[in-house]
């Protein structure tokens, strides 16, 4: 089996309605992202996937969310932008482009991360 992974960030805002604590005000993060795919196939010339293609499609997503304010976001109007929510969000976005993606990880800080898979 093998697993690739590469990784992008994005700056952004957001608010957590509902929440009681200071994660309920405006605040922001620069997140950090990793995407997994996995194949135990490789195509004709060795590859799961090319690096550059997977990173511009996870580019061109992320551009989509840098320095915004997520929660005025279409996808987080009604679902709150927790990075549990990035994640999947992430992964349904990507999962067409690739059809090998095993997991989106979402990093809000150094310390803590949200991975969406699908078993």
């Amino acid at each position: 089996m093998f697993k690739l992974r590469i990784e992008g960030n994005f700056s952004s805002a957001h608010n957590l309605r509902g929440y009681k604590g200071k994660c309920e005000d405006l605040h922001g993060h620069n997140w950090k992202v990793e995407v997994v795919v996995v194949s135990d196939k490789l195509d004709k010339i060795g590859m799961v996937v090319d690096f550059k293609f997977l990173r511009k499609k996870l580019y061109s997503i992320l551009e989509e969310l840098d320095h915004k304010y997520l929660n005025d976001l279409h996808f987080f109007k009604k679902i709150n932008p927790t990075s549990e929510n990035i994640a999947k969000y992430l992964y349904d976005l990507l999962k067409s482009e690739a059809p090998n993606l095993y997991s989106v990880t979402v990093w809000e800080s150094d310390s803590a991360s949200a991975t969406y898979y699908v078993e």
